[in-house]
C-alpha cells in the first residue's frame, strides 16, 4: 500500500486548534495501512529490531520511565507502587515492565501481535486490542493512564480522551500524554535550511499533529486540569547546525547517540534539576521534538 499524501491537508481542529489531517481517512483505510504497512513491514521500526533499540538504549529509556513516576507521585501525592497503571498502545511493553519493577499493578493493550504475545511471556497483563475503545478491561479504572506517542494515530482524539475521562481514569487519576511537537521553529527552520519536504507529515499513519500550546487546550478544553509539560531534546536543531539526518538513518543514529549523552551526562553530574528547567522552558515556547502532558480530571456536577 502506498499512501498519496497530496490526497490529504491539514486543517484546525475547530474548537481545540490542533491540527487535523483532512479527508479524515475511513476506518478500512486506516486498517489497511496497518495491517499492510505499520505492523507486518515495520512502518517506524515496530518489530523485533524496535526491541533492540530499546534493549540497546535501555539507560536512556529507563531515565525517562523513571521521570514520569517521580511526576506520577509529585502529583498524585503517594507512591507508584501498589497504584494501577495502564499502557493504551503498550507496544513492546518495556514502560510496563520498568512500572511493574517499582511495584505497580500493571496493564496494557495494543494491536500489534508480537508485541503483545512478548508482554504476556514477561508476566504482564496486557491484551491485543484496537483504538475503537478504551474501556478494554471492562470497567475497571486505573490510578495512571499513559498514551505514549498514541495521539497523533487516533481519528478521533477528542472522543477517546473523553472516553478516558468517563470510564477508565480514577477520580484524581493521572493522565500522561506524550506527542511529538511537530511544526515547531526548529523542525521547520531545518526544514527550510536543507530545502526539504514535510517529512514529519505522515498520514494515514499520523493524523493528528499538536503543540505544547494545542495539547494543553486539548485537554483543558475537555474538563482535564494539565498539571506540568515538558518537552524532549530539539532533535531538529541539527539540522539547523547543519546536519541533515532526514532520510539517513546512520547519521539520525549519531545525532541520538548525542542526544542521549548530553541527557545522561546532565543526570550523571548533578545537573537533572536543570535539565528539567530546559524542557520545561522548552515546552513552554512550543520547541522540543516530543511534549509530555500531565494533568488530572476536573470532577464536578453534570460530568461523568
Amino acid at each position: 500500500m502506498t499512501t498519496d499524501k497530496t490526497a490529504y491537508s491539514l486543517r484546525p481542529h475547530p474548537e481545540f486548534g490542533f491540527l487535523q489531517v483532512t479527508p479524515t481517512p475511513s476506518a478500512e483505510e486506516i486498517s489497511r495501512f496497518y495491517a499492510e504497512e505499520f505492523y507486518s513491514s515495520g512502518y517506524q521500526g515496530f518489530n523485533n529490531s524496535a526491541l533492540e533499540v530499546l534493549t540497546r538504549d535501555q539507560e536512556f529509556h529507563i531515565a525517562h520511565w523513571d521521570d514520569i513516576r517521580r511526576q506520577v507521585e509529585a502529583i498524585s501525592g503517594r507512591p507508584i507502587a501498589g497504584q494501577a497503571v495502564l499502557d493504551v498502545g503498550c507496544g513492546w511493553a518495556q514502560a510496563l515492565q520498568y512500572f511493574k519493577s517499582k511495584g505497580a499493578e500493571c496493564y496494557g493493550f495494543d494491536p500489534a501481535t508480537e508485541a503483545v504475545e512478548h508482554g504476556k511471556k514477561v508476566g504482564l497483563n496486557v491484551v491485543q486490542a484496537g483504538m475503537d475503545r478504551m474501556d478494554v478491561f471492562e470497567g475497571k479504572r486505573f490510578d495512571v493512564v499513559t498514551l505514549m506517542n498514541v495521539l497523533e494515530h487516533l481519528a478521533d482524539p477528542v472522543r477517546v480522551l473523553k472516553e478516558v475521562r468517563a470510564k477508565v481514569l480514577k477520580p484524581g487519576g493521572v493522565l500522561v500524554i506524550e506527542v511529538p511537537n511537530e511544526f515547531n521553529a526548529f523542525q521547520v527552520c531545518g526544514q527550510r535550511t536543507h530545502d526539504l519536504k514535510e517529512w514529519w507529515f505522515a498520514p494515514p499513519a499520523h493524523l493528528n499533529y499538536f503543540s505544547g500550546d494545542t495539547l494543553k487546550t486539548l485537554l483543558n478544553g475537555l474538563d482535564y486540569d494539565v498539571r506540568y509539560t515538558e518537552s524532549s531534546f530539539p532533535l531538529e536543531m541539527f539540522l539547523v547546525f547543519g546536519d541533515n539526518y532526514v532520510g539517513d538513518r546512520a547519521l539520525g543514529r549519531q545525532c541520538h547517540e548525542r542526544r542521549m549523552a548530553f541527557e545522561m551526562n546532565m543526570r550523571k553530574h548533578g545537573f537533572e534539576k536543570e535539565l528539567h528547567q530546559l524542557y520545561q522552558a522548552l515546552a513552554d515556547r512550543n520547541l522540543g521534538r516530543q511534549v509530555i502532558a500531565y494533568s488530572v480530571p476536573r470532577w464536578k456536577a453534570g460530568l461523568p
